[in-house]
């Protein structure tokens, strides 16, 4: 109320008398105190939210540790726990040394010339034994190869005849595939800028490229792996479980989004304009998966229903340190606790061989997640009704106690599936490399070097995954004869069985 109707009323209460003026001042104040109290209110839940925001970090959110800037204190604690060993080579260990070869490139005899006792000359006498010594080097050289077409004058009837040069050889000058071949592997493989690339093809081979030749040569070999992509592609479409994640990407400027979806033997990448639903639909793979997806709990991936869904628990013990290390809140870090004992539970049933983590150890489990979820609600309340329009805002805690429990069955799908791991790590792993690349270049400079980008790196990552060798499948695929990767996965056959047991369901119903 403005300070003009105030005097009014007072002015009114005083033509009435006295006892009509001290209702109405303790009328205006108690309006007063009331008005007050909700400001403070609303300014401490300001201050509430500005100060978690600030305290949001790559040990207690999604945010990257290149957010987090230099000089944060106290350092991401890693949410690993100690195994015990101690570092280097485990027992058991496959080690990597050099081995002598027998066929050497060159051998170089040392023969002593005289004795070293008495100086007789040793020439022509025989050897007792060798040892043998191998030095591995490497001799950067170039080949020249010149193709001359002959003319010949045919003697019957006197005409010409021109030899015909190979069909890969168009131009008076130019390179051959092996060059092609290692500018695509620095590029594309070790993520080294075409700049760079192009110098050090000078420097070390005496093959000055040009930016254009190399794009050239990526453009080649993009062109030679479209049916690869294809397979690779319809693998992950079909396989029993498949990881799935999405990182932002600035293409000509714009801001994309890279999309990987994989399993532990195949990757596959994708640029697009979008990150959600309509992004997923574009590329191919969710509206036809039919097995797991796993993935960190993106709404847009819950709308493709016709698969199942695990949920990354990583993403959650890192919101649950938030909840307990800025919040105050204990309930969190004793489910923190509760979902390492899960995690170690399903590890020691798959190493015994099991499908499942038994079934009275899950239903004790469930019982304590519910418990402790409960927890988490009595000290996250909803907020009072505004009286506006939308949804209240409830809070990072509350929201996170909302979809552990409203997913509860995708959260603990690894308890009844030992198969099902407990994280995201493999799509996280597969998409690492892909910000690398981006930090080393910024940006994709067009639409085209963004999608030659995605497929050859997406071959180059199965290839890894599955002990192929990079290089040489890059110079086969320049050639055009690109080497081809098992794609076939294990398909989903009838149904899959829900993640939780009737008992458990039932407990959680309860």
């Amino acid at each position: 109320m403005d300070e003009e109707s105030i005097r009014a009323r007072i002015v009114a209460a005083g033509e009435q008398g006295s006892g009509a003026l001290v209702t109405l001042v303790a009328t205006l104040v108690a309006e007063a105190v009331a008005t007050l109290t909700a400001r403070v209110s609303a300014l401490e839940a300001e201050n509430a939210a500005l100060r978690a925001k600030l305290a949001v970090n790559s040990h207690n959110s999604s945010k990257p540790p290149s957010s987090d800037g230099p000089g944060r204190t106290p350092q991401p604690k890693s949410l690993r726990q100690r195994s015990g060993r101690r570092s280097g080579g485990q027992a058991g260990h496959e080690g990597h040394t050099l081995h002598l070869v027998d066929t050497p490139t060159t051998v170089e005899v040392h023969a002593p010339p005289r004795c070293a006792q008495c100086g007789t000359g040793l020439e022509g006498v025989a050897v007792l034994r060798q040892e043998r010594r191998q030095v591995v080097d490497i001799e950067i050289t170039r080949s020249v190869t010149e193709h001359q077409a002959q003319t010949k004058c045919c003697p019957q009837c006197g005409a010409e005849t021109v030899g015909e040069f190979p069909a890969t050889v168009r131009a008076p000058v130019q390179y051959g595939p092996g060059v092609k071949t290692i500018g695509v592997y620095l590029n594309q493989a070790q993520l080294l800028p075409s700049e760079r690339t192009c110098a050090l093809l000078g420097e070390l081979f005496g093959c000055p490229l040009s930016e254009a030749t190399l794009e050239q040569a990526v453009a080649e070999c993009y062109a030679q792996l479209e049916p690869v992509e294809a397979a690779i592609k319809q693998g992950v479409t079909e396989a029993t479980l498949a990881h799935f994640d999405e990182t932002g990407a600035n293409v000509n400027g714009k801001t994309g989004w890279l999309h990987v979806a994989c399993t532990a033997l195949l990757t596959y990448y994708a640029i697009h304009a979008k990150r959600g639903r309509e992004a997923m639909a574009a590329i191919g793979i969710l509206p036809h998966f039919l097995g797991r997806a796993v993935h960190d709990g993106l709404a847009s991936y819950q709308s493709f229903g016709q698969c199942l869904h695990a949920l990354c628990n990583a993403h959650h013990l890192r919101e649950l340190t938030f909840v307990e290390e800025q919040l105050g809140q204990r309930w969190a870090g004793e489910l923190k606790q509760l979902l390492g004992e899960m995690q170690r539970a399903a590890e020691a049933a798959a190493r015994a061989g099991l499908a499942a983590v038994p079934e009275p150890a899950r239903h004790g489990f469930l019982q304590r997640y519910v418990a402790l979820l409960a927890l988490g609600v009595a000290a996250n309340p909803l907020p009072p009704p505004t009286g506006k329009r939308g949804r209240r805002a409830k809070g990072k805690a509350r929201c996170l106690v909302d979809r552990l429990q409203r997913q509860r069955e995708d959260v603990l799908a690894f308890l009844a599936d030992v198969t099902i791991p407990f994280d995201n790590n493999q799509a996280e792993r597969d998409i690492r490399m892909t910000k690398v690349r981006q930090k080393i270049s910024g940006c994709f400079r067009s639409d085209e070097g963004a999608a030659h980008f995605c497929r050859i790196r997406g071959y180059v990552s199965t290839l890894r995954k599955q002990g192929l060798p990079i290089f040489a499948s890059l110079s086969q695929a320049i050639i055009g004869t690109p080497v081809m990767p098992a794609t076939t996965p294990q398909r989903c056959r009838g149904s899959v069985p829900s993640a939780l047991p009737a008992t458990s369901a039932a407990v959680l119903a309860a």
